[in-house]
Parts: structure tokens; C-alpha cells; sequence
């Protein structure tokens, strides 16, 4: 059980609070003889409450009801134990039967106090902190399942990624190698059928096979530099529910990307990364507006937060993010105000499109 739960369980000094007001209850050792029972009761049933299956989770809740009507007729703090019951009903049922059953649960306490003779004020008691504490369980019941709906798409968005990313690899490393494989086949080929009767010839076939697999070397080096480098629309899709699953909410205003060389990609998403983390970590931000205007020059990336701003200090990750940029010829323009967020402004050449 989580150790939320367990401090819930605190809660149980209001079933004792009217015998302790009461002048009535105080002194009568039937109502603290059924406090008794009733919480002895309760425990095992609480205890188990939050780990059933719907089916049967339901009937625990009933249970715990019950106790707390029972409970009722001796000791008006039936309705603490009542309480408990809304609670497990807000967690583990569905959102309107948990509802349904929070009235009924209240009908049920105002006709046992009617019946047994009591005031009906305690039944108001009832409504407020039961009804505050029945809707917290539905909210938190929901904001779970939405965590974990999004910690699941996160999840699907990075496999989807891992996918394009080995299918990218793969079809550079094919377009890459495939031709040059082959024309080193054929000319070991030929110039072992050289060898024998002609040697300058077939010296002049090893020649070339060795510039041939030198340049080759040479791309695969410059491919596998670039196999790191993450797509803008991936980088951007992976922002989203990164600024979700911490409350904030991302509007995008992009104009159509222009075909861009990978290292121009790579560094708008590597920059896009920065900033996001920055927003998720430090601005305390409610909403973050990514916006693309592109020539065919130049391409500029804005990046806006409404968060708290503040002094810009060395460590955050701008620095590198600055030195990364200018190496492509591009620049790099934070303005961040105290209490009106941060804005920043990723300018970048496009002349290398690919």
C-alpha cells in the first residue's frame, strides 16, 4: 500500500470526535464499544480497497459503506467510515457509478439518522468533505490513466523513431556502399585475370581499387558522423509530449520546411531539445510557441515560453547550443524578462540544402 494511503488512514480520529463532543456519547459504552468494532472492521477492508478489480473492488466499497451505515445509528461519525467508501468509489469505479454511488451513499446516512432519531446536520458534513474527497479521487483516477496513456505514446513515439532512424541508416549505408562495393568486386575481379599476363595493368586495377576503398572510407565516416542527427519533425513531435506530461501546452506556427542539409536539421532539433528542457525545468511555463519562418537563404527558429524569465547565466546549456550554431555560420538571440518569460532565436544559412 502506498504510503499516501496509509497516512489516510489519520483520518479515523473524526469517527471519535462526537463521542469526545457529545455529552450523550461520552459516556455510553455501547457507541464506543460499536466505534470499536466498526474500525476493526473497517481496516482489513480499507487495506484491500485500492488493490481489487472493479468487480470486486465494488463490493470492499459496499462493505465499507455498510460498516459506516451500521455504525451510524450509536455514533453519528459513521460518516467518516462513509467517507472512505466515496474515496474508494472515486478510484476504483468509473467516474457517473462513482458518483451514483456517493448519492446514494448520502441518501442512505440521512435515512438511517432519520430513523434512529438524530439531526440531519451531520448529513452536510457529509456532502462537503465526502463530495471534495469523492471528485479529488475521480480527477486523480483520470490524471493517472492520462500519465499513463502519454508515458505509453512516448513510449510508441520513441519506437516509431528508433524504426525510421535504422530504415534511415540502412538505405544510406545501401546507397552509399552498394556502388562502391560492386566496382571493387569487379576490378579485383579483372585485375586478377591481369595479373598473370599483363602486371601494369592489373597494378594500375589495385590502384584504383585502393582510391576507391580510400574514398569510400571517407563516406562512411561522414555518414556515420550524421547518424546521430534527429529529424526537426521527430524532435518536435518528442517536444510536445515532453511539455505535456509537465502541463504545458505547445502552439506551432511553421511555414513548409525547406529541404535542409543534416547538419542544419540536426542542429535546429538538437536546439529545439535544449530549449524545451529548459522551459520544462526552469520557466515554470503554461504554454510555449514554436514558430519556422524560411527563405531561401536563411531559416529562423523562435522559440517562446510565458514562463517566469530570468538573468541568463552561464551552465545552461545556451553556451553549447551558441558554439554548435555558429560553427554552421549561424546565430544565436535569447531575451528573457523577469516575469514575462524567454524568447529565443535560432537564426541558420540554409545555402547547404540538401
Amino acid at each position: 500500500m502506498k504510503l499516501w494511503r496509509k497516512a489516510n488512514l489519520v483520518y479515523l480520529v473524526f469517527a471519535f470526535l462526537p463521542l469526545a463532543l457529545s455529552p450523550s456519547l461520552r459516556d455510553s459504552a455501547l457507541a464506543w464499544s460499536a466505534t470499536l468494532i466498526a474500525i476493526v472492521l473497517f481496516l482489513p477492508l480499507y487495506w484491500v480497497s485500492y488493490t481489487q478489480p472493479a468487480p470486486r473492488q465494488l463490493l470492499v466499497c459496499g462493505g465499507i459503506a455498510l460498516i459506516g451505515l451500521a455504525l451510524t445509528p450509536f455514533n453519528y461519525g459513521g460518516n467518516t467510515i462513509l467517507i472512505y467508501a466515496m474515496a474508494a468509489a472515486g478510484y476504483g469505479q468509473p467516474a457517473k457509478r462513482a458518483v451514483a454511488i456517493g448519492i446514494a451513499i448520502v441518501l442512505a446516512y440521512a435515512a438511517v439518522l432519520q430513523f434512529s432519531g438524530q439531526q440531519l446536520f451531520p448529513t452536510l458534513m457529509l456532502v462537503l468533505i465526502g463530495g471534495s474527497v469523492l471528485m479529488g479521487a475521480i480527477l486523480g483516477t483520470a490524471q493517472e490513466r492520462r500519465n499513463a496513456e502519454l508515458k505509453l505514446t512516448q513510449e510508441e513515439v520513441k519506437r516509431l523513431a528508433s524504426m525510421a532512424e535504422r530504415e534511415r541508416i540502412g538505405r544510406d549505408l545501401h546507397d552509399l556502399l552498394g556502388h562502391t562495393l560492386s566496382l571493387i568486386a569487379i576490378k579485383s575481379e579483372l585485375a586478377g585475370k591481369l595479373m598473370s599476363r599483363d602486371h601494369a595493368s592489373a597494378a594500375a586495377q589495385i590502384a584504383d581499387i585502393e582510391t576507391i576503398a580510400r574514398k569510400a572510407l571517407g563516406e562512411v565516416r561522414e555518414a556515420v558522423s550524421g547518424i546521430r542527427a534527429t529529424g526537426f519533425a521527430a524532435e518536435l513531435a518528442a517536444a510536445r509530449l515532453s511539455l505535456l506530461s509537465a502541463g504545458v501546452s505547445l502552439d506551432t506556427k511553421i511555414d513548409q520546411m525547406p529541404a535542409l542539409a543534416s547538419e542544419i536539421e540536426s542542429a535546429l532539433a538538437m536546439s529545439l531539445r535544449e530549449a524545451v528542457t529548459n522551459v520544462v525545468r526552469h520557466a515554470a511555463a503554461g504554454r510555449v510557441e514554436v514558430e519556422i519562418e524560411s527563405s531561401p537563404r536563411a531559416l529562423l527558429l523562435s522559440i517562446s515560453d510565458d514562463g517566469r524569465g530570468a538573468a541568463i547565466a552561464p551552465g545552461n546549456g545556451l553556451t553549447g547550443m551558441r558554439e554548435r550554431l555558429e560553427k554552421l555560420g549561424g546565430q544565436l538571440s535569447v531575451d528573457s524578462v523577469i516575469g514575462a518569460g524567454t524568447r529565443l532565436r535560432i537564426w541558420l544559412p540554409t545555402a547547404a540544402t540538401a
